[in-house]
């Protein structure tokens, strides 16, 4: 009986091994080109594996049956298909489609984990690299000018230097990470956001309030994360080249190689010039900034076993760029015969992402950069050097309901220039750079109470070597219905930043103005809620998605340049009284069936602060924005036509006395484009079009931008007792030379072309 029960118990095992198999297969785009780390997962029996660098997954021990099967990959829309499992070996390959506008797409940022956009308890807005394709622009600063609620500000007319703003809050507070490592920060804020090649992009993914619990004190109004391609998933080679009637010309070229079998790496390199000085509004300065620039980009994938991560990048990138009288040369520079502003940007970076070979999801992200500025203000000279090490080990962990999330962060800044800024207190004679050390810890908690319920909790703890402890919490809840076509978001957190003006605010340095400190700069703190509402609606074949958000953000402290007080100096101190930024934004996303795609958002805001009872709206805040993207494709001829554009209400801005003739309120402004694309076989793509159909500059309805262009070193100005300049023949409305008066891009009309070429 014994020998039978064990002959039973064989023949029974047997026929269980007999009942499963495995399905194996090949995934790719629609190009061909092979996708690596896409997850393959039957949801219901919660297997799943992932692919290797050839694009090839084996998916074992699938029981006999018919399963929905999930292919995810974080460039592409998700698929899913059912598949029948009754043999020992299935084959399946799956081609994927580039992203829709649906909800599938899938996101990090919010909870530095890869998550479907629908699942994520954080509002995610997801940019691809298509989208940026629509309006062709050199670099990454120029790229955002059509996501609804992100503004490039330029501030300055000379330089043409700028920052992001989001929601109204100015580029200090917009955190920019690079496959999510906050490497651009203090110098790069202002200067280095023009060296990040658009080529470069995958996708960018857009956080609007703050995110200090996962990414530090800088993310106060928001975070921009520009996430690079993969190796795996770029061409072998391509390029990308354009020009305008203005004689700018941008290059980006790439390749892509294998060292041995488990190396990948893909090397680019971008080229931006305009050397070709013009003054459309004949007052003496360029109209646009001179620029020379190149980036050079490397980033390596190793094939680990068990699929573990790897990755190493590293960018280098010089600029030389300058604005100012027509007549200046170098020869010039740092004198005060002809006027100019000449920047010299060297700048490198390291980063990289290691994932521990243990059982656990641990990673060890890390990254350095150093930043080195040469430039001059007409005869002011600003040399700053500064130099960031990051690195951040984290943990994920999954227990029962609970998506755990634990890290480790440690961050060192140098940072030395030739301003009061690193100068001794008790000897301003005597140069002494700032070290800054920012250990910290953070842990967040994802609770999933249900599929229509879930709730993220986080708190973080840094300590900075000058300011001492600081300490940011989070909470975050989503609900969805249950067919997911509806879906509510309510976050509440805080923020906290520690301001540097001489890194962060270009005004601080052009020598117009004298920088006055009335006391020592306490860190800036804030209060933010938002609640977003996502509807999803399929008529038809017509898919409509409406994406609507409601934000309010307070400040205890902020930092806010005061040009008003005394119009030859900018005034920094601590506020005396709150800051408020809040609003509504809403995203129309629509995509017809015929191939008719519209993205349109809007955003109404009111940011000000108060102090004394006395209400003042920010200067170059705008109370309304709007953006549009619309595209159609010809699919039988393979023509697509883009159409782009943005709508800025007035903004306040800053004059020099009450004589000033300029107005102390921008006008309603607004930037267009066309462009046609014709695709050529499956490699080349031909485009060109106009940019600024409407011939917009902000001199117009001005009689000049730039206070006092023709005396930029107020040789000729007479001044009274208290300082002030004075009315004279010579001067009638008593200025002094000043280029801060501005709120937009003084390029006109343009037309360009360029082609594209991939090879996969």
């Amino acid at each position: 009986m014994k020998h039978l029960l064990s002959i039973v118990f064989a023949l029974f095992s047997v026929c269980a091994i007999a009942q499963t198999g495995k399905i194996s297969g090949k995934i790719s785009d629609v190009t061909g080109t092979s996708l690596d780390a896409t997850s393959i997962r039957i949801p219901k029996l919660k297997i799943g594996t992932t692919s290797d660098n050839q694009g090839n997954y084996v998916l074992e021990n699938v029981p006999f049956g018919t399963w929905e099967i999930e292919v995810n990959h974080i460039s592409y829309s998700i698929y899913k298909e059912t598949i029948t499992v009754n043999s020992e070996s299935v084959s399946k390959d799956f081609t994927l489609d580039e992203k829709s506008s649906e909800l599938g797409e899938v996101v990090i940022t919010a909870t530095m984990k890869e998550v479907s956009k629908l699942e994520s308890p954080v509002p995610v807005e997801v940019y691809t690299s298509k989208f940026f394709k629509a309006n062709p622009t050199p670099s990454l600063f120029d790229a955002l000018q059509n996501i609804n609620g992100v503004r490039p500000q330029l501030n300055c007319n000379v330089c043409n230097t700028g920052d992001i703003h989001i929601n109204g809050l100015e580029g200090p507070y917009t955190m920019i990470l690079i496959d999510g490592m906050p490497i651009v920060s203090g110098l790069s804020t202002v200067y280095g956001l023009s060296g990040i090649p658009q080529a470069l992009i995958d996708r960018i993914e857009v956080v609007k309030g703050p995110a200090s619990t996962l990414y530090g004190s800088e993310a106060v109004g928001g975070l921009i994360n520009v996430i690079t391609k993969r190796p795996g998933n770029a061409p072998i080679i391509s390029a990308d080249v354009f020009g305008t009637t203005w004689a700018e010309v941008n290059a980006d070229l790439a390749a892509k190689f294998s060292v041995g079998k488990k190396a990948q790496s893909l090397l680019g390199v971008n080229y931006f010039n305009y050397s070709n000085p013009i003054d459309n509004n004949n007052d003496n300065f360029t109209d646009v900034t001179l620029q020379n620039r190149i980036s050079v980009f490397n980033k390596w994938s190793f094939d680990r076993k068990d699929n573990r991560v790897f990755t190493l990048a590293g960018r280098y990138v010089y600029e030389d760029r300058w604005g100012g009288e027509m007549n200046w040369e170098k020869k010039y520079r740092g004198g005060d015969e002809v006027y100019g502003e000449s920047i010299y940007t060297s700048r490198w970076e390291l980063m990289g992402n290691y994932q521990l070979p243990v059982s656990e999801k641990i990673f060890f992200q890390f990254s350095a950069n150093g930043h080195d500025q040469n430039s001059v203000y007409g005869n002011t000279p600003y040399m700053a050097d500064q130099k960031i090490a990051f690195g951040q080990l984290t943990w994920f962990k999954t227990l029962g309901k609970h998506d755990l999330l634990t890290g480790l962060a440690y961050r060192y800044t140098y940072y030395d220039d030739n301003t009061p800024a690193t100068a001794d207190a008790a000897d301003l004679d005597k140069n002494k750079p700032t070290h800054t050390n920012l250990p910290g810890i953070f842990i967040q908690d994802e609770i999933t109470f249900n599929d229509n319920n879930k709730v993220l909790l986080g708190m973080r703890y840094d300590y900075n070597s000058l300011h001492g402890s600081i300490l940011t919490p989070r909470v975050n809840y989503k609900w969805s219905s249950e067919n997911k076509n509806n879906v509510l978001r309510l976050g509440f957190g805080n923020g906290y930043r520690v301001a540097n003006v001489f890194t962060e605010d270009h005004a601080a340095l052009t020598g117009a103005r004298e920088v006055v400190f009335i006391n020592d700069l306490k860190p800036e703190t804030s209060w933010n809620g938002n609640l977003n509402f996502v509807k999803k609606i399929n008529a038809g074949n017509t898919f409509i998605g409406l994406d609507a958000t409601a934000f309010y953000t307070y400040f205890t402290n902020k930092i806010i340049a005061d040009y008003d007080t005394d119009p030859n100096k900018i005034i920094y101190d601590n506020l005396d009284g709150h800051a408020v930024s809040q609003g509504i934004s809403l995203n129309i996303d629509v995509v017809f069936p015929n191939g008719l795609k519209i993205l349109a958002g809007a955003t109404a805001m009111d940011v000000y602060s108060k102090e004394e009872g006395e209400k003042v709206r920010q200067l170059f805040t705008e109370k309304f924005t709007g953006t549009w993207n619309i595209g159609y494709t010809f699919r039988n001829i393979g023509l697509t036509i883009d159409y782009t554009g943005n709508l800025y209400g007035p903004m306040r801005l800053p004059l020099l006395s009450d004589t000033d003739p300029r107005s102390e309120y921008s006008p309603w402004w607004s930037i267009q484009n066309i462009q046609l694309t014709k695709k050529i076989g499956k490699n080349i793509e031909i485009y060109g079009g106009v940019k600024n159909l409407l011939n917009w500059t902000p001199n117009k309805g001005n009689p000049f931008i730039i206070a006092r262009a023709n005396d930029p070193f107020d040789q000729n100005v007479q001044f009274d007792g208290n300082g002030q300049a004075m009315v004279t023949p010579d001067n009638p409305y008593g200025l002094t030379f000043d280029p801060s008066y501005v709120y937009g891009p003084n390029q006109g009309i343009r037309g360009f072309l360029g082609f594209r070429y991939n090879l996969f």
